[in-house]
């Protein structure tokens, strides 16, 4: 047995040494100056491609290694991302949260209710004006009944908008709220995103009434001195005066004209001493009073059709919703608002439209 594998060991031998000394002979053929280019072009392109696929086997393991490294650290940001605590609802619409100290909580397409610290110089008209909200507003929010007697140093809030801030109670309802301030409930919730978020409305809850009708503030200056009509309080309508007829009828104050109406200004300015009783020329209801920027203290008047309003009073003698007659007296000359002397500005509306007042 142990010759027979000495024959064949000897055999392969042989044939090994045959094929190489073939191989070297044909390499030292090709190496031959007359078929040097011949052996260039069959050996050479296949040295080329033998190379090409050493190195693409030796750099695999290179590139298995900066796999692996770089694999976990993908891993580790997938799952930090799928990991992270989601974003915690809040209640918006710009409701308060309930509790002990309530946190406003803005709504993204709305005004913050804001804190404000009253100083000395602060009317409920200064802060109305600065702020962009009527006084009734800031008056209801913060239970204020007295104007003339603001507490400094209190903080109050500011409403983001003319209307009522309102804590639900027990019993109530979107309808039932928006009937006592006379607004649409859908006003209600969509300004409070109800819709989306009931629970926002319950017991507790600080909820935004927009354009809500509040107590009307009946405005007077105190002041007798004319420099200083800015501290307001409460009045009672004077005794009815005779009404002030003009050249082209029933003016709302026996006064002289300072300014007639034009493309830059919308009414008829009737100068007359301060505290003069106005009246209204036309019967109607009381559609508002108030203060109003640049117009200062006003009451407007509706008829059938028609609407006169009067800016820059000192006092206002009646309340929204009040039904009254030609020749009522409505207010008194003052100088509230954007004004350099008392008098009146006076609008006239006609199906929505400013029209001459002169030409009534």
């Amino acid at each position: 047995m142990t010759q027979r594998w000495t024959s064949a060991a000897s055999r392969s031998l042989r044939r090994s040494r045959n094929e190489i000394a073939s191989q070297l002979g044909e390499l030292k053929d090709g190496l031959a100056p007359r078929r040097l280019g011949s052996f260039a072009g069959t050996y050479g392109i296949r040295w080329i491609v033998n190379c090409a696929v050493a190195a693409l086997v030796l750099s695999l393991p290179v590139a298995a290694s900066a796999a692996s490294v770089s694999a976990p650290s993908a891993a580790t940001a997938l799952l930090s991302v799928v990991d992270a605590p989601r974003a915690q609802s809040v209640a918006r619409g710009l409701t308060i949260t309930a509790g002990r100290t309530p946190v406003t909580v803005n709504a993204d397409d709305g005004r913050p209710i804001r804190e404000y610290t009253m100083g000395k110089a602060d009317t409920l008209g200064s802060m109305s004006s600065f702020f962009g909200v009527s006084p009734e507003s800031i008056a209801y929010a913060n239970g204020i009944t007295d104007p003339l007697n603001l507490e400094v140093g209190r903080s109050i809030r500011i409403p983001p908008a003319t209307g009522a801030l309102y804590t639900v109670a027990d019993g109530d309802t979107v309808e039932s709220v928006g009937a006592r301030f006379k607004v649409e409930a859908g006003a209600i919730k969509d300004y409070n995103r109800l819709h989306f978020e009931p629970e926002h409305f319950a017991v507790g809850q600080l909820i935004f009434v927009p354009n809500a009708e509040l107590p009307a503030l009946v405005y007077q200056t105190v002041d007798p001195e004319p420099a200083r009509p800015t501290v307001i309080a409460r009045a009672a309508a004077p005794a009815a005066a005779a009404p002030a007829a003009g050249p082209s009828g029933l003016w709302p104050v026996g006064g002289v004209i300072t300014q007639y109406m034009w493309g830059g200004h919308t009414g008829v300015d009737l100068a007359a001493p301060y505290g003069s009783t106005l009246v209204a020329v036309t019967s109607g209801v009381v559609s508002s009073t108030g203060w109003v920027p640049v117009g200062g203290l006003s009451v407007c008047v509706r008829g059938p059709g028609v609407e006169n309003c009067y800016y820059h009073t000192g006092a206002v003698f009646v309340s929204p919703g009040q039904t009254i007659e030609r020749g009522q007296p409505v207010a008194s000359i003052g100088m509230t608002g954007v004004t350099t002397g008392p008098h009146v500005h006076w609008e006239t509306k006609i199906n929505g439209r400013f029209v001459n007042p002169l030409a009534q």
